[in-house]
Parts: structure tokens; sequence; C-alpha cells
């Protein structure tokens, strides 16, 4: 039996274990139970280079000291312990005993200890799991080559399962999307260049940078090129079982030690505790899209960037603590709605704009997330440093016959070839580029300029106004310090009514500030709409709900400007009746 075909039958194996509920549950089960196998075939390779190799798992827990099968007298394989006693082992020694590891030993020991930490085992019917260990002892042997190899593939089809798995689907992310990001990004192991995801689920961008470095080896490359790779890459999860998955994925994916699998909440950590030192060359990421971080994460972010929407955090973070000042290249998943958004995502996008180079944005069709989200995204990649002055779409079409992306039909890392033969060199602007059905360009630096220049004036009105609001309120004050000590009531009902007059001048000016104010943004503002639709397609009829709803609340907007301007004309008209009128 192959392992693709082991992996199903001990799924099926676990459909019968009451405790187990759902495919996010049986994947986490096996996933511990396949770390642990893996991890000490690894070990016996480790041992056998080093014979003082100590284990950091205490010797009784080790797989080859309890679930793997052992020849008795007669050669026959037998389990070292049996069925009635397994479970009550596992959740009241093992777990206990893995989930208490001193971190701070080593390294080793502290991927240990997050891997068990919060893991759990689902399992109740010990002859079930039994059969488990059975079918994994039989068909998985991490010292065979082929093995190992094939290995890799078929834990990528088990992530891919996760799709369908409720809300597990956040946290994978299709092959063909990770492998072409981390091409775009194009790491170089011989710069030592560092490799972070800072909601790493899975870890499939950390596996395609892994294979991307090796495709940079050489039979002249030295034993620290292959050594550094496990360095330059870094990974952080919140979650158990992504974190489970990942740390797992590297450990097929070739890295001993995993231990840059960080299980802690990047969005957690304090805003100021981030270090010059630890930003990277290259971030590469899906972050999570639609949630929100609880009360207490994030107070400490900038007051402008304030946000609880995860995917707004991340952002903020990426541009401002994650990503080189000069020169890091970051690769970004995002939905359309951050590509409209205004208020904070306006915010994010002017701050990502203005302080890195968004040179390509590849627009994506629905369903590439499918069945997780059939939410439309775009990949977005810039180089922080400079600002930006020219932004590239491309539209990726559906392969022919194609209306939609499924679980059974997912995207294909083939279909990108376009897009790398129109790609080009960022070094020289990209100046290969050309527009064409799928291609456009916005000439984002003039586009910025010009609507500058528009809401200049209004925003300089509603400073001048907001100014004499100011010193009307100093006059108040002014008046209102006199009446220290004043105890004539005439004299103070006058002060008082000089000083309400003055108040409710301010507060007139104010509100003229704020109508300026609001002009000018209504004239700005409008450029840090990304999701700019293809100018080259055919038209073709829309029948898409979400499009036709977003066409329906732009369409409402210019009602209502249209609205706002006429009956500032109609006002202006009318004033100019009366005034005449007075006057004769």
């Amino acid at each position: 039996m192959n392992i693709s075909s082991t992996i199903k039958s001990i799924q099926d194996i676990m459909r019968k274990d009451d405790g187990v509920d759902g495919d996010a549950q049986r994947i986490g089960q096996l996933t511990w139970m396949l770390f642990l196998k893996v991890f000490d075939q690894r070990e016996e390779e480790w041992e056998d280079d080093n014979s003082a190799y100590q284990s950091p798992i205490p010797e009784r827990f080790r797989w080859r000291n309890w679930a793997a099968y052992k020849a008795d007298s007669e050669g026959k394989k037998k389990p070292q312990i049996q069925g009635s006693e397994l479970t009550p082992f596992i959740n009241n020694e093992l777990f206990p005993a893995l989930k208490d590891i001193d971190a701070s030993d080593s390294p080793t020991q502290k991927v240990i200890k997050q891997v068990f930490e919060d893991s759990n085992n689902y399992m109740k019917n010990g002859s079930l799991m039994l059969a488990v260990i059975e079918k994994l002892e039989d068909a998985i042997n991490f010292h065979d080559f082929k093995t190992r190899a094939h290995l890799g593939d078929v834990y990528e089809q088990l992530l891919n399962d996760l799709r369908g798995a409720g809300n597990a689907g956040e946290f994978y992310t299709p092959r063909a999307i990770t492998q072409f990001m981390v091409e775009r990004i194009n790491p170089n192991l011989a710069k030592r260049e560092t490799v972070m995801d800072p909601a790493c689920g899975t870890g499939g961008f950390l596996t395609a940078a892994i294979d991307h470095f090796r495709h940079q080896l050489s039979d002249k490359s030295s034993a620290d090129d292959k050594r550094a790779i496990e360095q330059l890459i870094h990974g952080i999860e919140k979650k158990q079982l992504p974190h489970l998955l990942c740390t797992t994925n590297m450990l097929l994916h070739g890295i001993d030690v995993p231990s840059q699998i960080d299980h802690s909440n990047t969005l957690g950590r304090p805003w100021n505790d981030w270090r010059a030192d630890e930003k990277v060359a290259c971030l590469i990421t899906n972050p999570p899209f639609g949630g929100y971080e609880d009360d207490g994460v994030g107070i400490d972010y900038p007051s402008d960037l304030k946000t609880r929407e995860t995917a707004d955090m991340f952002m903020a973070l990426i541009i401002k603590k994650l990503l080189k000042d000069d020169g890091g290249r970051g690769a970004v998943v995002l939905p359309d709605g951050t590509m409209f958004g205004d208020g904070i995502k306006g915010k994010l996008k002017e701050l990502l704009l203005r302080e890195c180079n968004l040179h390509t944005v590849i627009r994506l069709p629905k369903g590439v997330f499918a069945p997780y989200t059939t939410i439309k995204t775009n990949l977005l990649f810039f180089t922080k440093g400079k600002p930006t002055e020219t932004i590239w779409f491309y539209e990726h079409p559906y392969p022919a016959g194609y209306k939609s992306y499924s679980k059974t039909k997912p995207i294909d890392y083939r279909e990108f070839k376009a897009e790398q033969d129109w790609w080009g060199n960022e070094e020289n602007g990209f100046a290969e580029r050309v527009e064409s059905e799928n291609a456009w360009k916005i000439d984002f630096k003039t586009k910025k300029l010009e609507a500058e220049a528009a809401a200049k004036p209004h925003w300089d009105k509603a400073e001048q106004l907001n100014n004499q609001a100011a010193a009307l309120d100093n006059q108040s004050k002014d008046l209102k310090s006199s009446l220290t000590g004043v105890t004539d009531a005439v004299q103070r009902k006058q002060v008082d009514e000089q000083i309400l007059v003055l108040r409710e001048q301010a507060d007139t000016l104010r509100l003229a500030a704020r109508d300026a104010q609001t002009a000018g943004d209504r004239l700005y503002w409008p450029i840090y709409n990304l999701d700019i639709k293809n100018p080259n397609a055919a038209a073709d009829e829309i029948h898409d709900p979400d499009v036709l709803l977003q066409k329906y609340k732009e369409l409402l907007g210019q009602i209502e400007d249209t609205q706002n301007q006429l009956k500032g004309e109609l006002a202006a008209a009318l004033a100019h009746h009366f005034s005449t009128e007075a006057e004769a």
C-alpha cells in the first residue's frame, strides 16, 4: 500500500473513533503521531552520525519505546502496549511529559514543547489507535529516500484537505500560489536573504522558500550553504493546529530543528518590542482576513493605524516593523475589500504607497480559496524604500473551459506562465512590460499630484478656518480669565454673553472647516481605491452579485455627490436672490 492510500485508510480508521470529530481533528491527531514517528527516525540518523547524541524526549516516551511494533521470539510484530492501556498512557503520561519539557534547554526541546503544549489526543479507542500506529509503522520509512520525497507530496495533499474543514481552511494557501509568490520575490541564498511569514499557517510559503533555496544549490555549494537554509526561514503561527502542521511540514522538508517556527501571536507582541535587527529581506504571507483580534491586542499601535481587523494589523506591522527599510521585498495576499476599502484601509494603502513601491498587483478570480471562501483575492508585490510611481495590474484569467475553481479543480502553477513571461525586471523599472487584454498600468505619481493639487485649496481653507476658530477660543479663554475676582453681576453677565457669541462663531467656523476638509478629502482619498477594473477587457454582462453590489454602492455615492453639488448651487443662487432683494 502506498503512502497516500495509507493516509486515507488511517483517516477511515479514525472515523470509527467516537472521540475524533471532523477533518480538522483527524488531521491534527494524525500529525502529532506522524511528528513523533518521523522525529524518531530522524533521531536514528543523528545517533548514527553522533554516538554521543542524547534525545530531548525522555527515553520512555520516544516512539520506539511505546508505539513501534516489536518482533517477538517468532518474528511476529506486536504492539508494546495493549489497546486497553494505550489511551490512559498517552493522556496521563506521554502528553504531560512532553508538555512539561523545558524549552530553554535546547532549540529541539523548544520545538517539542511548542508542538505538544496545546495538542490533544482525540482518540478514545486504544484498539483503533493501535491500528493507526500499525499503518504508520508499515508504510512510513523515513530512511528510504523515495518514501521521504513522496511523503512531502502526500502531506501537501493532506493539508489541502483542510480547505473543506470549516475554519481550518484559512491556514492553507494553494501550492500554486505559494510557489508563484516565492518565485517572484526570489530570495537569494548566496546573499543569505531571510524569509519570513508572520502568519505562516501550515507552512506553505516557507516550504516553497526552502525548495527555492535548494534549487540554488549545486555541486559546488558548501556545507554552510546547505545549513544556512534552516536559519533563513522564519515563521510565526498563533493557533495550535496549524503550528503543529507547520512544524511537521518543516521536518518532512528536511529542516531538522524547526525552532524558527514560533508558536505565538505576531499581533500580540508590543509594537515597540520589534527590533530593527529583526527586519527581513523577504516577507511572503497570506494573513487571515475578515477576523478580529481580542480587546487589548494592538492598543499600542500608532493612533492613525489602530484597528482590530487582522489583515489590516498585519499590513501595518509589515510595512513599519518587519520589512527591511532599504530594498525589503514583500508579497501579500489581500481580499478585494482591502483594495476598495476606505477609512483605516485607505490610511494603510497611503502608508504602503508612500513607503514602498507597489509595482505589481495580480488580480485573481473567484474560487482560488474555495471551498473555504469564494472571496476574490489579490497578490500584492512591493519593495520598501521608495514611494510608488507606477502600479501594474495583471488580471489572471480562468483556464479555458473553467467558470470557477474548486477543491477538485484548483488553480495550477502552470497557469502563471503568462505572468512569468510578462514580469520583466524591477531593476530597470519593468521596462519590458507591455499592456495587453490582461495587463494595464496606472500612473499613480501623476494621479497623486493632481489629487493633492485639487484638494489643497480646500485643505488650506479648512486650516485657515480652524485657526480662526482657535483664535476665538483663545479670546474666550482670556475673557473667562478676566472674570477672576470679579463680583459685579452685571459685568459678569456682559462678559459671559461675549464668550457665548465667540463660542458660537468658533463652532460655525469649525463646521465650515469640516466641510472644507471633507471637500478636499473627497478629491484626495479616491486615489487609494485600488479596485481598478481592467480597461482592456472586453465588456461582459455582469451577473456576479458582489460586483453588482459594489457598482450599486458606487452609483449611490455618485448620486449623493451630485445632490450635494446641486444643493450648493441652489443655496448660492437663493442667497444671491435674497441679497439682491434686500439691497432693492
